[in-house]
């Protein structure tokens, strides 16, 4: 996966949804087809961190059963970086357990130059990849 596909209303809710969470970092899931993102899946930030995210395992096994009964592949996982860049942190890299996933990263500030930005995390690299919006 060299690009993302994300539909404008889409990128609209994850942003919306990020601002929302602050002071905390918001979490999810993302399903649709290949590269093209169709659905978002929020989730609870069981650490209710500024920094960090963990998804709570049943609510994490009860996406993927959401992702099956729609027949949607796991395109990506979505954070945001509340108190800094939206670029990956040394807690993300650690916790990368999905390497054929993208991992979106979003900023929450309305002065970021690139608010929604993806990467492939696997075994430490960092692979910055685009992320194409569309109407």
């Amino acid at each position: 996966m060299d690009s993302l596909i994300l539909p404008r209303s889409l990128c609209d809710e994850l942003l919306e949804q990020a601002r929302r969470a602050l002071p905390v970092e918001c979490c999810g899931l993302l399903g649709g087809e290949k590269n093209e993102i169709s659905r978002i899946f929020p989730a609870t930030n069981e650490l209710a961190s500024p920094t960090a995210f963990e998804i709570p395992p049943p609510e994490l096994f009860g996406i993927f059963r959401q992702l099956r009964a729609e027949k949607l592949d796991l395109i990506g996982l979505y954070h945001s970086h509340p108190t800094g860049e939206n670029t990956p942190s040394a807690r993300d890299l650690e916790r990368a357990y999905y390497p054929d996933a993208a991992y979106v990263i979003l900023s929450p500030h309305q002065d970021a130059s690139q608010p929604v930005r993806a990467f492939l995390l696997a075994r430490g690299d960092v692979q910055e990849i685009s992320v194409e919006i569309v109407d």
